[in-house]
């Protein structure tokens, strides 16, 4: 490599890094980021990475991984057992939307051809926009939030015959029809071959791959595939990343699923990367500077068009108007599909003069926008009370009112899936009142049928808390297993009820001092508690008094699950407990000859202020707990450390060299 090409390279990572900090600081997707750096870097700017054969190929790899990730994230049976009314949503929202952008743009003088291409582009939202900003609002369960993750998965599957138009479009955005249906027979013969020989082929050589327990190997293995099956599209005449999405799909339906999705995450994350900053490369400033009007109309009318024409849409599709704002809010933007059938149109040369600079600013514009506008989209519904989201609001609380009226000193169990339902059966068996929420529909109605007592509503809202009657209850269960949403259940509780007690389960400890901090009189981790009965149990059948057993385990708790939630991690990147759930780990450090600690007091460390605390001292073969400050370290002691990653890696430079 050249000094040119490395100053390069090193420019490019420093911009990247210098964005994309400030975008996450900031909470602004990264895809506007990584959009800003390839203006940056670009040839219109700064100048510094041309748009060579090799960034391009490196951007399409990029897309081959996106491809490749919604179809590992992909389930037909999923779509289909989607309600009806969701399943027309999504169908007519891409097929009208696509219609109305594709008939504005022929007006404006495009050819047919490429204003198809247009209106596929202004269908798509963004899929990694909307799903992390709901699923920071706590609404991906919520009757809107599923509609939207289902529309978006239809979305993405819309995009593979519009990439397969793309392909086949000739000079000027001219559609022959004789070679697109040929395109699009042949893109549905492969992509049934592909299947075909991924089921038959691929799931076993995996599993073949799998068997070897070598994690470089199934990686390598993962990557065979998914670029295998690139190949094969492309060869066939089709998309590369066509094939990858059906590699994505074979291998999303096998149980390696999500081990594959971290093995190629790496690779993804960097090209795809590399691929918003190609698309931000063709974005001229000086071309939107002179139609700043038209790209600023454009963003502004797709916003507004789209935004209504899915509430009404959604409102065709049976649901409520409240539901129906808020999800043609959620969908009313561009998304990361547009803008790479707008890019691919452009590196055809489709669009003529500055046409195509301002349909991506118009497209850039509206997904900056649209964190905003999911933001907004539940305060929206409830404000225009004309669309009587307010009052469908206060009609749910008081169904679950109805519900609860004339309970006191009831449980309250938030949460209706396995874990609450054990705990309903345990309270029904002693004649205890109790009321549960949920908001699964489908199992509200079932459990109803069935006589149970459980109704449909939101736990973290502060309305339906009330309604339930929180204010008279006994007690209340935290039964789901979303920390952040318990959260919000035990800080709204704790308000309308300071003296009720409270009991939330959780899937770990990483959020246990928060939830006792907010008022939760008892935290209860799953994997703590599993940990507490096993070796209950095992106490017991070594013969130890049930009295000792029980006063053992009280003591943990007591101590919040302390002795537990210290434990020696796994160096592996893939390990099974997710280090970054755990606050406090266990770590060794031996003392050589040298090491500055030997000779010196324990207090003479400063371990508290590294906010490290020392367990034990391990000295000729014999484990100290907690020895005393004054204790005089030896050559050949261990000492046994517990505290944060990155404290004790502070804590470990410090015993060993004075730092």
């Amino acid at each position: 490599m050249g000094a040119h090409a490395l100053i390069q390279v090193m420019a490019l990572l420093g911009v990247a890094v210098a964005v994309l900090a400030a975008f996450r600081r900031l909470g602004l997707p990264a895809v506007l980021g990584y959009l800003l750096v390839g203006v940056l870097v670009g040839p219109h700017v700064l100048h510094w990475l041309p748009d060579t054969g090799l960034t391009r190929l490196l951007a399409e790899l990029g897309v081959v991984f996106l491809l490749f990730t919604v179809g590992l994230e992909f389930s037909l049976p999923e779509l289909l057992a989607q309600r009806a009314g969701v399943l027309v949503l999504a169908l007519l929202q891409v097929i009208l939307t696509a219609a109305l952008g594709a008939g504005a743009a022929m007006a404006s003088g495009l050819p047919a051809g490429t204003a198809v291409v247009v209106g596929g582009a202004v269908a798509m939202s963004s899929t990694a926009i909307v799903v992390r900003q709901l699923g920071e609002q706590l609404e991906l369960a919520t009757r809107h939030g599923r509609a939207v993750v289902a529309v978006l998965l239809f979305q993405d599957l819309a995009t593979l015959p519009f990439l397969v138009l793309v392909a086949r479009l000739g000079e000027g955005g001219g559609v022959p029809m004789a070679e697109l249906g040929a395109g699009l027979a042949r893109a549905a013969a492969v992509v049934v071959g592909l299947y075909l020989a991924g089921q038959w082929l691929a799931r076993p050589f995996v599993r073949w791959v799998a068997a070897m327990r070598s994690a470089e190997l199934f990686m390598l293995a993962a990557l065979l595939v998914v670029l295998g099956a690139a190949g094969v599209a492309q060869l066939a005449g089709l998309s590369a990343p066509l094939g990858a999405f059906v590699a994505g799909m074979v291998l999303g339906e096998t149980e390696f699923r999500h081990q594959v999705e971290e093995d190629i995450r790496p690779f993804r994350e960097v090209l795809l990367g590399l691929f918003f900053a190609t698309v931000g490369m063709l974005v001229d400033p000086a071309a939107l500077a002179r139609q700043a009007g038209p790209v600023l109309g454009l963003a502004l009318a797709l916003v507004l068009a789209k935004g209504t024409l899915v509430t009404g849409l959604a409102r065709v599709s049976g649901m409520s108007r409240g539901v129906a704002l808020r999800v043609g809010l959620c969908l009313a933007h561009a998304g990361e599909f547009g803008l790479l059938l707008v890019a691919a149109a452009m590196g055809r040369g489709l669009f003529p003069g500055d046409a195509g600079q301002v349909l991506l600013g118009a497209l850039v514009l509206s997904m900056a926008a649209a964190p905003v506008l999911v933001r907004l989209n539940g305060p929206a519904a409830r404000r225009l009370g004309f669309l009587g989201y307010a009052r469908e609001l206060r009609a749910r609380e008081a169904a679950v009112a109805r519900e609860a009226q004339g309970l006191a000193r009831h449980v309250i169990v938030a949460g209706y899936g396995r874990i609450g339902q054990n705990v309903v059966r345990l309270l029904e068996e002693d004649g205890i009142p109790y009321v549960a929420l949920d908001l699964d529909p489908a199992r509200v109605r079932e459990a109803r049928a069935a006589g149970d007592r459980v109704v449909y509503g939101d736990a973290t809202r502060e309305g339906i808390l009330r309604a339930v009657g929180v204010a008279r209850a006994r007690l209340l269960v935290v039964a789901f297993a979303d920390d952040r949403a318990a959260l919000r259940v035990v800080e709204h509780a704790r308000r309308l009820q300071p003296e009720l007690p409270i009991v939330v389960r959780t899937r770990d400890d990483s959020h246990l001092e928060a939830l006792l901090a907010a008022g939760a009189t008892e935290v209860l981790p799953e994997g703590l508690e599993t940990s507490l009965m096993i070796g209950a149990q095992i106490l017991l059948l070594l013969g130890v008094p049930d009295s000792e057993v029980t006063r053992r385990i009280a003591a943990i708790r007591a101590d919040d699950y302390r002795p537990f939630r210290r434990f020696f991690h796994a160096h592996e990147a893939h390990e099974a407990e997710a280090p970054e759930s755990y606050r406090s780990r266990l770590h060794a450090v031996p003392l050589p000859a040298r090491a500055w600690a030997v000779g010196r007091r324990i207090d003479e460390l400063g371990l508290e202020a590294l906010e490290v605390e020392l367990v034990a001292v391990r000295r000729g073969g014999v484990r100290v707990p907690a020895p005393a400050l004054d204790t005089r370290l030896r050559e050949g002691d261990v000492l046994v450390l517990s505290g944060p990653r990155e404290a004790l890696q502070r804590a470990e430079a410090r015993i060993l060299g004075g730092g």
